[in-house]
């Protein structure tokens, strides 16, 4: 009997670490010929290991060759650095300090975490599923752009054939199924932040993070660069070197899904969110993994102090960013791309033109730009927000998690959210994270108040 683990297998690492030298500019031509000389195959395309398990001598070579992929150099890499210091120095527009930063709402946080819960929820079950299916499935219920919860009512049984919903979300993220927030990693990880704060304040490291994992987080809940951190930090590697030992999934959302309690306890100082959230993001990500959490909270946090434009917190966001990397050059082309095309759904087209065949659906950088795009299309209205994030395909419910979260800081508070989006929430959330599951999100939010003021 052979264990297939998820996001783990050697020889399904070596195909994600050649794509990813591709993107950063490495030469790995000589490498990548004798992999597939040897009958190596590409990284699978969506699931997270390959099937058959690969034989010994195959598994041996790319044991290997992920030795031989570390060493290459860079190009990239001093225009896109990881150390918070070169980051900062690489920002010519990084924000001041902030000496009296504005207090946050609880109501503002309330709006935050339901927005967050509803929109991964609305994204969680056409995860995985190509763009194509997503909008029949939604079309073939007059549901497009979606402006409502994802239903198989009404759906001809051929088109559930061909595009069957997420196995495991689909029980529970259905409208004819929703019975509160089911747990979810974009939902697990805010409360970790959560517990993290009121364990170790604001002046926690990335080892403390990694010792909460280790006793609070299942291993089976983690997944890509998450997952190779956790395995690492289990073999006595100290971070940051968990984040790139191994790691091809460095630059993927994971750091990104993670940031929002930093931004929302940062109320008016982006900076401040942002350096937190590095300190968490290079436990698992570098380079443009960590830019995507220091851009989320920078965002968020503007947000949290009262910003009312969803410009305004892109804007802020980018200024954390070194403004010539991938990730800078990904929010931009989602910001101009939205603000070219009247219609969505040529937005969304011309940014798969640009990534679908260069970048896994989890990686950070097309995800990036569809989340900007999105947000910058709706203009701040919540119900556009998560939908258009999702309507886009790619990580569907780590997008409209994230639209979600910024969306509900700009209304307020949740009587301004759409009741069709929360009363299905039950005030009820489902999680592993001990202490925490069936809890209201108005907890949720009193919790946050408390971390927020904590000097």
């Amino acid at each position: 009997m052979n264990v297939r683990l998820t996001w783990a297998q050697p020889e399904d690492l070596v195909g994600h670490e050649l794509r990813q030298a591709a993107q950063d500019g490495r030469d790995a031509r000589e490498i990548e010929e004798r992999w597939y000389a040897a009958g190596g195959a590409p990284a699978p395309d969506r699931a997270g290991a390959s099937e058959p398990p690969a034989p010994p001598r195959l598994r041996a070579l790319a044991e290997r060759l992920l030795e031989e992929l570390a060493l290459l150099d860079v190009p990239l890499a001093s225009e896109e650095p990881t150390g918070l210091d070169e980051i900062v120095a690489a920002c010519p527009h990084w924000p001041s300090p902030v000496d009296s930063a504005p207090v946050v709402g609880r109501d503002r946080l309330h709006a935050a975490w339901l927005g967050r819960a509803a929109g991964c929820l609305l994204g969680k079950p056409v995860e995985k599923l190509p763009l194509t299916g997503i909008r029949a499935l939604a079309r073939a219920t007059g549901n497009w752009p979606p402006a409502n919860w994802f239903t198989a009512h009404g759906v001809p049984a051929e088109l559930l054939a061909a595009h069957p919903w997420n196995r495991r979300s689909a029980p529970t993220s259905l409208a004819e199924n929703i019975d509160g927030m089911p747990e979810d990693d974009d939902l697990d990880y805010p409360l970790l932040t959560l517990l993290l704060l009121q364990r170790h304040g604001r002046s926690f490291t990335t080892a403390d993070l990694a010792r909460l994992w280790l006793d609070e987080l299942p291993a089976g809940r983690t997944f890509t660069a998450e997952r190779i951190a956790y395995g690492n930090l289990l073999a006595g590697v100290e971070p940051p070197e968990t984040a790139s030992r191994r790691n091809p999934f460095r630059e993927w959302i994971g750091a990104q899904i993670r940031a929002d309690v930093h931004g929302w306890t940062h109320p008016g100082d982006p900076a401040g969110a942002a350096a937190q959230a590095h300190r968490d993001a290079v436990l698992t990500h570098t380079g443009n993994g960590v830019y995507g959490a220091m851009f989320t909270a920078a965002a968020l946090a503007v947000a949290a102090g009262g910003e009312s434009d969803v410009h305004g917190c892109l804007a802020a966001g980018l200024r954390v960013v070194p403004p010539h990397s991938r990730y800078a050059r990904a929010i931009r082309l989602g910001i101009e791309t939205a603000r070219a095309e009247g219609e969505f759904d040529a937005v969304v087209d011309r940014l798969h033109a640009v990534y679908a065949d260069t970048h896994h659906w989890v990686h950070v950088l097309p995800n990036a730009a569809l989340l900007a795009a999105a947000l910058t299309h709706a203009d701040g209205d919540f119900t556009r927000s998560i939908g258009l994030a999702v309507s886009g395909g790619w990580d569907t419910d780590s997008n409209g998690a994230t639209a979600g979260s910024l969306a509900g800081l700009l209304a307020g508070g949740p009587d301004a959210l759409p009741e069709r989006w929360t009363a299905p929430l039950k005030n009820r959330l489902a999680t592993s994270v001990p202490g925490f599951d069936r809890t209201g999100f108005d907890t949720l939010a009193a919790l946050t108040h408390q971390e927020a003021l904590r000097p």
